[in-house]
């Protein structure tokens, strides 16, 4: 299942089974020390990011590539929303027609199928950067415990290229949500649109990993890339 779809599909529930996302969004925005008035948000979701803007702004765009979630987005004269994948380079060239003060992106670059070729097209736009990326160590034990190899990147290739491409602070930080249960995480890892960050289990496999899971919390590792 293609990662839009199932982030789609659950668009009505995620915001509340969005709390370590919620969290990242509260980080990135405390790195950003000026108030830019033309913002780009990649990934933006249901709008975590610009209901949390404290300051007055010109132009706002959100761009994500899940319908469900672009119709829960906060809409105004300030704010335009518009489908598109980052993913797809025909995206970037409309967006260098327009000139941002500041590019964020909270919780949505892991998806990148080519991180390098977007983080290119991400500094050709020429305006400061705040991403947030989880990384290869979100749900470690999860995987290990089910011998599953995570999709996402390793800290270490994030931080290269990033390198390669922005003059900027990287900061590395863990994150544990804890449940009452292993059935409670299963059912929020579902419910949160992550489910798409891991291989599909047989019922057999999953009733395995249930029942051998050690930790009664889930792992998250953020690396947050952000410029002044």
């Amino acid at each position: 299942m293609k990662v839009s779809s199932e982030f789609s599909k659950h668009a009505l529930h995620y915001d509340a089974h969005n709390i370590i996302q919620d969290k990242v969004v509260d980080h990135l925005l405390s790195k950003v020390k000026q108030e830019p008035q033309n913002i780009l948000d990649l990934g933006c979701g249901t709008g975590a990011l610009c209901k949390k803007i404290g300051w007055e702004y010109q132009h706002f765009m959100g761009v994500d590539f899940a319908p469900g979630m672009l119709e829960m987005h906060p809409k105004s004269e300030k704010i335009e929303c518009i489908y598109g994948d980052f993913n797809d380079e025909m995206l970037f060239e409309n967006l260098i027609t327009y000139k941002y003060d500041y590019v964020f992106s909270a919780s949505a670059l892991q998806w990148a199928q080519n991180l390098d070729k977007v983080f290119f097209n991400i500094n050709k736009l020429n305006a400061s950067v705040a991403l947030a990326i989880f990384t290869s160590n979100t749900f470690k034990t999860l995987h290990e415990t089910a011998s599953l190899h995570s999709i996402l990147h390793d800290t270490s290739t994030i931080e290269k290229l990033q390198k390669k491409y922005f003059d900027a602070e990287f900061e590395v930080l863990d994150y544990r949500l804890e449940f009452d249960s292993v059935r409670d995480m299963f059912k929020y890892i579902k419910q949160s649109g992550v489910s798409a960050s891991r291989s599909v289990l047989n019922y057999k496999q999953m009733k395995k990993l249930m029942a051998e899971y050690p930790l009664n919390y889930l792992e998250f590792e953020v690396a947050f890339i952000t410029s002044h």
